[in-house]
């Protein structure tokens, strides 16, 4: 069993969290139950899928958590496409997210191989 703790892709879907709360307090209030509601519950979704597969027992159901955070990723990624395209919230606030998630990104594809490989 992992520490998820220490696990820095926990830690970076943690400060994916923390940004995706603050942006979706920008968003039209009218967003509450839609693209709101939607971005944070994803959001949320990555690390607590990434601890959850740290609770596992093998590397196969580790690497299924992963996969389904990684999910969880490209959902929020694709609500901030959304969330621009829309023109909710200007496009230089979302610079700093997406480059999170591509960060996040690339950690989930390089750890997914590791395992893979392993």
């Amino acid at each position: 069993m992992r520490n998820f703790r220490k696990l820095k892709i926990w830690e970076q879907g943690i400060e994916i969290v923390k940004a995706i709360y603050l942006l979706s307090e920008n968003l039209p209030s009218k967003e509450k139950f839609g693209l709101r509601s939607q971005i944070t519950r994803a959001a949320v979704s990555i690390p607590s899928n990434i601890a959850e597969g740290c609770s596992r027992n093998s590397e196969i159901e580790f690497k299924r958590f992963l996969e389904i955070a990684m999910g969880s990723l490209f959902e929020v990624e694709t609500h901030l496409i959304i969330i621009n395209q829309l023109n909710l919230i200007k496009s230089e606030d979302l610079k700093s997210i997406f480059e999170l998630v591509a960060v996040e990104g690339k950690m989930f594809n390089g750890l997914i191989n590791t395992i893979k490989n392993s």
